[in-house]
């Protein structure tokens, strides 16, 4: 979480604003606006959302009222919208996350092959069960992705919709990822699910590569033609969300791997661990919905709950979502934060 900044509201409707979730000088902007935020009794936080600056608030509104009536396993929920015409806000439950840029900056660069592939396999079902719903996300790109204990959320739904109407182009949209959004997009035409899935491939070069525009040599061997072909100009050419996602899916479900805790992991720092058996230093184990149960060199990591034989499960399978550990300290640290964070006395207010 980041502190407030000039500029910042101080206030979302009911919601009292304690940071912003993306830093001001992040490598890659988000689409919306996204600051953590408080009810004045104290008791409840949310991620609080309003439209970046030159988005249409009439469209955006739109697209967040869809949102409020989406709920799929992976996508964030959007539990409550309001505002007015001019200004606009929805929110979701808030739970410790790290938008995909700020997970490579506190990593150090991009992910370990085995965390890509579990975030691609649950980001893909993410959008195949949207597609058999008959609907396009048309949003996706590394700011829209929140990974946290268990696995990564989506948000940011009808981003592309909200920036620029159906056959306006949409090339020069400062508020959108220009990379991640399929060439046919771009010119303007209507999104449709092939578009999904050019920005997933754009999402899985990032946090294998560290940007969205690899060259081909760059993809790690084991995702480069599912990556490539992703990113395919002609949208006939790109696979299916669900033919991504199996083709991520773990091959060997009884082969030990570092997932399951194999040997050879590495150093406890940089290991691929599975989310509840990381190592975490002991003055960060308090989490805000649960304890962590800490032994002399590893904490069980549970939001919500402190046995390690139920650890949260990936939003893409029932296998525990891997992280890397620096990552998994990160969200402790960050939601030892937000629980030490007292409420401002608001001033001004986004009603």
């Amino acid at each position: 979480m980041e502190h407030l900044r000039p500029g910042d509201p101080e206030r979302i409707g009911p919601y009292i604003v304690l940071g912003a979730l993306d830093p001001a000088d992040g490598p890659r902007p988000p689409t919306e606006l996204r600051h953590v935020a408080r009810t004045a009794d104290d008791l409840r936080t949310v991620l609080a959302v309003t439209p970046r600056p030159g988005v249409d608030p009439v469209r955006w509104a739109v697209e967040a009222e869809g949102a409020l009536r989406l709920s799929l396993p992976g996508l964030a929920p959007v539990t409550e919208t309001g505002g007015t015409a001019a200004a606009p806000w929805y929110v979701h439950p808030y739970l410790p996350v790290l938008p995909l840029p700020q997970a490579l900056a506190r990593h150090g660069g991009p992910l370990p092959e085995p965390t890509v592939r579990a975030l691609g396999a649950a980001l893909a079902g993410t959008l195949a069960a949207l597609h058999a719903e008959g609907r396009t996300h048309a949003g996706l790109s590394p700011t829209a992705v929140l990974l946290g204990a268990q696995g990564p959320l989506l948000t940011s739904y009808g981003a592309v919709r909200a920036a620029a109407p159906d056959g306006e182009p949409r090339t020069d949209v400062p508020e959108l990822d220009q990379a991640c959004m399929a060439p046919e997009q771009a010119r303007g035409g209507r999104p449709r699910p092939s578009g999904d899935v050019f920005a997933l491939g754009a999402v899985l070069a990032y946090a294998c590569c560290g940007h969205t525009v690899p060259e081909r040599a760059e993809l790690p061997e084991g995702l480069r033609a599912l990556i490539t072909a992703c990113l395919s100009r002609d949208p006939v050419k790109r696979p299916a969300a669900g033919e991504v996602g199996r083709a991520l899916a773990p091959r060997h479900a009884g082969a030990a791997t570092v997932l399951d805790g194999a040997a050879d992991a590495g150093p406890p720092d940089t290991a691929t661990l599975a989310f509840g058996a990381a190592p975490v230093p002991a003055d960060t184990s308090t989490l805000p919905f649960g304890a962590a149960s800490a032994s002399a060199d590893q904490a069980t990591v549970a939001f919500g709950t402190a046995d390690a034989g139920s650890a949260p499960q990936g939003a893409g399978g029932s296998a525990p979502f891997p992280l890397p550990a620096v990552l998994v300290d990160a969200l402790v640290r960050d939601a030892a934060e937000l629980l030490a964070a007292e409420l401002p006395d608001p001033a001004t207010a986004l009603d």
